[in-house]
């Protein structure tokens, strides 16, 4: 009986999840082509695309949570005992529960007060928009119940009733821990919320959970507060690009294009020593050009280089390391998912952050591919390709190698916005795939869609809840101590950025690159711009520091995802991926002591 409600919630869920963005593409590439073709703009484009755009991110996360692909922790979790581990798993879905019912009547109430506001271009009552908000905490919650009824009744109720009891206590400790003043958020935004991240909640919901808990126990502030910043977060139109560009990711794997630009430059680079790293590294850098998304980009190339990698004796955990090293690499190339992030949540210019993160990003891949030649000295090389070959493979690549180039013009020449040109890059994809490749598998189009929708829902998510969590951060005064505490920091502007370095690379692995980015970004950025530091030299720094962290092993779950799509054992490079870690560090300090790798061509 369970099984069947949770398969036509999921089938109610997913058809107009799927739809919704498919239909967003369309909104946006209607509008670049009335706007740009035509020259008679839609006014009321942009604000269905934001309408659509929460329900988008709302029925995402639902997907996600249905299933289980909310971005989580698991290093700890994996290692306890096996009769420890079913607790753990009933604890990263009740206390997502638990949250989800505390916020859900805040959540009617916020979106009730929405519907006096009318959007000034299609005149709706703006509770068509914020209905997202309460809809999919709803569905959410149901999602979480009958994920609960599935688990035996022991650990079950022990997780309850501990959740009971540390709510109990909160209740009648609330006078002590207001007595403490800011020291409180130790206990809240550290101890607690570390807790729930170590021990496998979601890390949106343990967000969330933290912020409530807090608001709930120390302040008079009505929880509607949270939903609404929940609403700012997710709402940013910028951000619609994460979606676009992570299908933009996938249908260039599905087209052949990355595979087309991978032969090419093996073809080329092939028969050196250390060639097909320098091959691994090169495409890495091009492909998050196109794609924006980390773990797109290392499903389209590893597939294509590993097997080829293996035949001339690489070890499969070197292969996993430059892997891993090369995603934390490619963190600044744009347009990185990371780039449009920082950006919508700090102000900085994401035509800015999409020129200076370049220099940067080649600067750690010249040391990463120093590291690669050193550690391929005893490895085979393959064939020199002939010119005829070479000059096949080019033939066959250039509509793929093209993608970038036409991504980035369309931004540089006014065509289309940060968030628009993702979809002229999937016209061009879809374009090139069934015109060009004749690789266009409609079968896939859906699962593409769902997939697509999963993953923008679980970051969505996360941007929400941390964004309700930076402002309670920043209404404690905790950004006024966390500026003096920086500025006491002996070494001026370069003392600075490098405690930004050492906080960086410990929030990325152990929040997450997004995460720590939606949380840290708004709170350390007024510093950095008071110390002198250019703003987008600064983003370059704690982008490039925060990738280190989340593609460091034991906590980087980078690492693991890097593992996961190579298929090799997480343990095969925990010994083999510091050298390459060490690469990525020395290049951050080059970079952060030459700011013009950042700025020179602003």
């Amino acid at each position: 009986m369970i099984s069947r409600i949770e398969t036509i919630l999921r089938r109610a869920v997913e058809l107009p999840t799927a739809l919704l963005v498919l239909v967003e593409i369309f909104v946006l590439l209607a509008g670049v082509v009335s706007r740009f073709v035509f020259h008679h703009p839609f006014v009321w484009s942009d604000e269905l695309a934001s309408i659509l755009f929460l329900w988008l991110a709302m029925l995402g996360s639902v997907v996600a949570l249905q299933r289980m692909q909310h971005m989580r922790l698991t290093a700890v979790v994996s290692r306890l005992r096996p009769t420890l581990q079913p607790y753990a798993e009933v604890l990263s879905v009740a206390a997502p529960a638990l949250f989800l019912a505390i916020l859900l009547p805040y959540a009617w109430d916020y979106a009730a007060e929405e519907f006096y506001i009318e959007t000034p271009a299609l005149g709706l009552p703006n509770i068509v928009r914020a209905a997202a908000i309460p809809a999919g905490a709803a569905f959410m919650l149901v999602t979480c119940a009958l994920r609960l009824v599935r688990f035996r009744l022991q650990p079950l109720l022990s997780v309850i009733a501990v959740l009971a009891l540390i709510a109990g206590a909160l209740f009648f400790l609330a006078p002590v821990l207001k007595a403490l003043g800011n020291w409180n958020l130790v206990f809240f935004f550290v101890v607690l919320l570390a807790a729930g991240v170590l021990l496998g909640v979601p890390i949106g919901f343990a967000f969330g959970t933290a912020t409530v808990a807090f608001l709930m126990c120390v302040t008079k502030v009505p929880l509607t507060v949270v939903v609404s910043r929940m609403d700012e977060g997710m709402s940013g139109l910028v951000l619609l690009a994460v979606p676009l560009f992570v299908f933009l990711g996938l249908l260039i794997d599905m087209t052949g294009m990355a595979r087309a630009m991978v032969a090419f430059l093996a073809g080329l680079l092939g028969h050196v020593r250390g060639g097909l790293y320098y091959v691994l590294l090169g495409a890495m850098y091009l492909v998050s050009g196109i794609s924006g998304s980390k773990a797109a980009d290392m499903a389209a190339v590893a597939p294509v280089l590993f097997p080829e990698m293996k035949r001339r004796g690489s070890n499969d955990g070197e292969m996993v390391s430059i892997l891993s090293a090369s995603g934390a690499m490619t963190e600044t190339i744009p347009p990185s998912l990371v780039l449009i992030t920082i950006g919508s949540v700090t102000g900085v210019s994401i035509a800015a952050l999409f020129t200076g993160g370049l220099l940067p990003g080649l600067v750690l891949g010249i040391a990463l591919g120093v590291v690669a030649w050193w550690r391929s000295r005893d490895e085979a090389v393959g064939e020199r390709a002939t010119r005829k070959q070479i000059g096949r493979t080019l033939l066959i690549a250039l509509p793929s190698l093209a993608l970038p180039v036409v991504i980035r013009s369309a931004v540089v020449e006014g065509v289309a916005t940060a968030t628009e040109v993702s979809t002229i890059g999937i016209a061009y994809a879809t374009l090139m795939g069934l015109a060009v490749y004749r690789q266009f598998d409609w079968k896939r189009l859906y699962p593409m869609l769902l997939e697509t929708a999963c993953l923008s829902g679980a970051i969505l998510l996360i941007i929400g809840t941390a964004t309700g969590m930076a402002w309670a951060l920043t209404q404690s005064g905790f950004s006024h101590q966390l500026a003096q505490a920086m500025a006491a920091v002996p070494g001026g502007k370069f003392g600075f950025l490098m405690i930004s370095i050492v906080a960086f690379i410990i929030l990325g692995s152990v929040l997450e690159g997004i995460p720590a980015i939606v949380l840290f970004g708004p709170l350390l950025f007024p510093i950095a711009k008071a110390a002198h530091v250019n703003e987008v030299h600064y983003a370059m720094v704690v982008i490039l520091a925060m990738g280190i962290g989340l593609f460091a092993p034991p906590l980087g779950v980078g690492y693991y995802a890097a593992c996961a799509i190579g298929q090799v054992s997480p343990d095969s490079g925990m010994k083999r991926i510091w050298p390459y870690l060490g690469a990525l560090v020395v290049g951050l300090v080059a970079v952060a002591a030459i700011p013009w790798l950042s700025t020179g061509f602003l």
